[in-house]
């Protein structure tokens, strides 16, 4: 929890390189390479939930003084829906998204800086090298320093990244514009108005625009409200204002974030055509080589790294946290006091890193649709489980049984739809099952009473004190993200010749 002492700068920094890695740098500009603006939806949407997550979430958090979001499912409902939690959050963080962010981030950082040509091996050694460094050196930051060590050097790669980041567009609109800006965007607008439309077609494989408030919304506020990934940075703040004040700089980042997780790819579009339609993940890294001085080469490298080892190592912190918390002190040793619990933190961040780096280049020999498949790997249980904390929050006659029940149902259901509606966007899917896990809690709870319950306030040790602009900051980071979608509409920048 970086013993609870983080302030604004360190926690938007850790939480924006936790979610951002180069798996998403990459396959975002490729999204966008061939459909535009649309993408964004996945950047910009998400500062609601964010502007959620500060002014409706982390009080409650705060005010019932847990470590965990399963402490929290524990202290509402009970040990067993806890323990089932934990244990989807584990298996997720360590059979998905760990092998994945090392092997995508690895392939991505060999396919731009070409490590297999200067060692003269195959791409694939190059790509087991690159996930062995990054995972030795993940474990090493969270054995030496932990969260601390770990949020503040995020906040330096941050930096990094928003500023080379945003450098690769600049270069390309410059390109485009024989070395001015304003002629590169005169390029971009009169060339491909349409992939200035953030607004997806009714059936888009991208983001359909019906779900931007159904399934997209639901989905956000699941990741940025109820992941313990992301959620555990916030708690790790000094006081609730502080918590407040970087989840607010993290919303401010993913609007304007799309400027180097989207745009690029419409700037290579320009800049290469339909050459890369084939295969439009190598429009970034082609961007990148193409407008990029030499000089700055060794600045990006670091920088790319840095976004890899700071989603790995902040997985792993979330998955030993859980396992020390939730398992080793409950069940495992039962009178563990705060060293020994903290020793077995490391011993599993050590197991899990190894497995991960283990694990990883396997997955170059898995199907073509593992990627698609490990981004809606999560609506397994997202859907249930922001539903029993949005119940646990608003409802006092919530049961454990029912809760219990809403997860297992829905991981049915939705397995089921993989099977039988695999044509339709999952974004529909949940949609759909959102409302229906909403039906199927109320129904248990009211068929199966257990009476009334009352949440009560604990002693959390900091200050829960809300930050004084909260809800000016809220209004003007939603009224930001509404702007944006005008700019990158048919009424905006896309009706532009």
């Amino acid at each position: 929890m970086g013993g609870r002492s983080l302030t604004a700068l360190p926690i938007a920094g850790s939480i924006i390189m936790t979610n951002l890695s180069t798996e998403q740098i990459v396959g975002q500009n490729g999204q966008s390479y061939h459909a535009g603006m649309e993408v964004m939806a996945w950047e910009v949407t998400a500062a609601i939930a964010i502007v959620a997550l500060a002014v409706i979430f982390l009080p409650k958090y705060f005010k019932y003084g847990i470590n965990t979001i399963s402490d929290f499912i524990e202290i509402r409902y009970d040990t067993v829906t806890k323990r089932v939690i934990s244990i989807l959050f584990i298996v997720t963080y360590m059979i998905s998204f760990l092998p994945v962010v090392l092997y995508s981030g690895s392939l991505v950082f060999n396919k731009i800086f070409h490590i297999d040509e200067l060692l003269g091996v195959r791409p694939i050694v190059a790509i087991i090298l690159v996930a062995l460094i990054i995972g030795i050196v993940g474990i090493l930051y969270l054995l030496i320093g932990g969260l601390s060590l770990s949020a503040n050097s995020d906040t330096v790669y941050g930096v990094g990244l928003l500023i080379c980041g945003l450098l690769i567009p600049i270069l390309g609109v410059m390109k485009l514009g024989d070395g001015h800006f304003i002629g590169g965007i005169d390029y971009i607008v009169d060339h491909t108005p349409w992939l200035l439309n953030s607004v997806g077609a009714i059936d888009s494989a991208i983001v359909p625009w019906p779900t931007l408030i159904t399934g997209m919304l639901f989905n956000n506020l699941y990741f940025w409200c109820t992941n313990q990934m992301i959620v555990q940075k916030a708690l790790s703040g000094k006081n609730l204002a502080e918590a407040q004040k970087g989840t607010f700089i993290v919303g401010i980042f993913k609007v304007f974030g799309a400027l180097f997780l989207v745009f690029p790819g419409i700037v290579a579009r320009n800049i290469f055509g339909d050459a890369l339609m084939s295969n439009p993940d190598n429009a970034y890294p082609y961007l990148v080589t193409e407008v990029l001085p030499q000089a700055l080469f060794g600045v990006f490298a670091a920088v790319i790294f840095g976004a890899i080892l700071s989603s790995f190592a902040g997985a792993l912190n979330a998955t030993a946290t859980l396992f020390s918390l939730d398992f080793y002190k409950p069940v495992i040793n039962k009178q563990a006091d705060d060293k020994q619990i903290a020793r077995a933190g490391k011993i599993v961040t050590i197991i899990v890193g190894v497995i991960s780096v283990v694990v990883a280049p396997f997955i170059s020999f898995a199907p073509a649709g593992l990627y698609q498949f490990v981004q809606e790997f999560n609506g397994l249980y997202n859907m249930p489980l922001l539903v029993i904390i949005l119940f646990a929050f608003y409802s006092k006659t919530a049961t454990a049984i029912a809760a219990k029940s809403t997860i297992a149902i829905h991981i049915v259901l939705y397995a089921l739809s993989k099977v039988f509606l695999k044509d339709i966007h999952f974004l529909y899917v949940l949609s759909l099952l959102f409302f229906l896990d909403v039906v199927i809690m109320l129904g248990i709870s009211k068929l199966k009473p257990d009476g009334n319950f009352v949440l009560d306030s604990f002693d959390t040790k900091v200050d829960i004190k809300p930050w004084r602009y909260s809800k000016v900051v809220s209004v003007a980071l939603v009224g930001i993200v509404i702007l944006t979608y005008i700019a990158f509409s048919p009424i905006g920048f896309a009706s532009l010749r």
